[in-house]
């Protein structure tokens, strides 16, 4: 039997929608790599411009994070609260399983 090395099985996913040269966005970015958890996550940022339908839905109302799906923050992240809402919205999806 041999184990089986899946990152995306054991990390969540943390979704950061934003735009180029969004200073907030990169701020949010920054708080959440500060939170010292990196190995706990993998990180996609989107950017809203390249979809009309994302543009239409945040506008100017970024970035917006996502935990496992989940709304998590809007405008600003604090790294302690992201690690305490990372570790809580990771249990709840490991739960689903």
């Amino acid at each position: 039997m041999t184990a089986v090395d899946d990152d995306s099985m054991t990390k969540a996913n943390v979704t950061i929608y934003s735009r180029p040269g969004c200073q907030l966005c990169d701020e949010a970015e920054a708080s959440i790599r500060a939170a010292g958890c990196d190995d706990d996550f993998a990180l996609e940022e989107i950017n809203i411009d390249s979809d009309p339908a994302l543009l239409q839905l945040y506008g100017e109302d970024i970035p917006v994070v996502f935990i496992n799906g989940t709304k998590a923050f809007k405008h600003r992240v604090d790294p302690r609260e992201f690690k305490s809402k990372l570790r809580r919205l990771s249990n709840i999806s490991a739960q689903q399983v």
